[in-house]
């Protein structure tokens, strides 16, 4: 059991490190103002959603059916105008100059082939400079399209088979991509927040010279490093909470597993994180250094965390370096949670790598605390 005498000093190094971090009026607004500003910033503009976009129209046919392809992508909520063009240069000249991001090209018997029971072919021209945008709108025009050929169309021809396709999307839908980004954000937000507190700790103390009180004070290495992991940890907790309480109020993204577990799982994610962050504050001199520290880490975990891109579509070596990835495993946590009601035997299996990230951490930063210190 912790006596008194080691109650006390604990108790004393974490008031201490509590002040050092909320007594500055600014500090206590950027701990809180920036993750609620870019929860919101990133909500509505980081999306892989391609709105507004302007379609051209290279039209020789002029019949029905063309015009009726026209109508339908014109009434999409996605598209923002409709350029009609009167030219195959046209086209090109649009295209150059990014007018628009694709074209939809009628030949001058679109229409009379499919009365006549044949194939009509729209020629769906793209900008390649926007690949992944590209990619998207040529789904929605063909989407389109092909529900015009369906009407155009409705009975097979005789000797030829029929399928029907049945799309379901489970956890999510309608597709919104407002619940896959924003569990997603508390992952990435909160590992930026808490990395950025806890790696200027050892760093302020060795810049402001308070690092040689510490070491003649009668706090034991890891007192200093409980004393130092409480602020992050309770700023980690708070910004998370916000966050549980916005995502699925105010954007619409529905809590359905268990909040209890997500908090089991949070702590040792935020404490893994603390662990890096604390092993990069310790390896650094100067603040400066701690920050630029900081984001050479950030980085990597949020490339390698899945967000972005899937973990299995990168190569396998990579895909080693993922799994010490504390970000990569809450990822799973945060979106199995608040989607799909993730049970508790998978959020352990995701939980006990970030508590063997924290130990491994934890452990080589106060092996090279305690070596400073001496």
């Amino acid at each position: 059991m912790m006596s008194s005498a080691s109650f006390a000093r604990l108790s004393a190094i974490i008031v201490k490190e509590l002040w050092a971090v909320f007594r500055d009026p600014r500090a206590r607004i950027t701990l809180i103002a920036p993750p609620l500003l870019q929860l919101v910033l990133f909500g509505f503009a980081a999306t892989l959603e391609v709105r507004n976009f302007d379609v051209g129209v290279l039209d020789r046919d002029s019949g029905i059916w063309s015009h009726e392809i026209v109508s339908r992508v014109a009434g999409s909520p996605n598209v923002g105008r409709m350029v009609p063009l009167a030219s195959p240069d046209d086209m090109r000249e649009a295209i150059n100059n990014q007018q628009v991001i694709a074209v939809l090209s009628f030949d001058s018997r679109f229409s009379a082939a499919i009365e006549g029971g044949q194939i009509g072919e729209v020629q769906i021209v793209l900008d390649g400079r926007r690949s992944n945008a590209s990619q998207i709108v040529s789904s929605y025009l063909q989407q389109i399209i092909g529900q015009v050929a369906a009407e155009a169309r409705p009975a097979a021809t005789p000797g030829q088979s029929t399928t029907r396709t049945v799309v379901t999307n489970w956890f999510n839908p309608a597709l919104i991509y407002l619940w896959f980004v924003m569990p997603a954000l508390l992952v990435t937000l909160g590992a930026t927040g808490t990395l950025s507190i806890t790696a200027q700790s050892v760093a302020r103390e060795r810049e402001l010279g308070t690092f040689d009180q510490l070491m003649v004070s009668p706090l034991r290495v890891h007192e200093i490093l409980i004393g130092k992991m409480a602020p992050p940890l309770l700023i980690g907790f708070f910004n998370a909470t916000l966050y549980v309480i916005l995502i699925p109020t105010v954007f619409g993204v529905p809590l359905t597993g268990s909040v209890a577990s997500f908090y089991f799982s949070l702590f040792f994610y935020v404490v893994s994180l603390i662990g890096v962050g604390m092993l990069v504050s310790t390896l650094s001199q100067t603040q400066q250094q701690a920050f630029l520290g900081m984001f050479l880490v950030t980085v990597p975990l949020i490339l390698l965390s899945g967000f972005a891109t899937p973990v299995d579509n990168m190569p396998g070596w990579l895909q080693v370096i993922a799994f010490a990835n504390p970000c990569r495993h809450f990822l799973v946590v945060s979106e199995g949670v608040f989607l799909k009601d993730m049970p508790a035997a998978v959020i352990l299996a995701n939980t006990w790598p970030l508590a063997a990230i924290a130990s491994v951490t934890l452990t080589v930063s106060a092996i090279l605390f305690r070596a400073r210190m001496e």
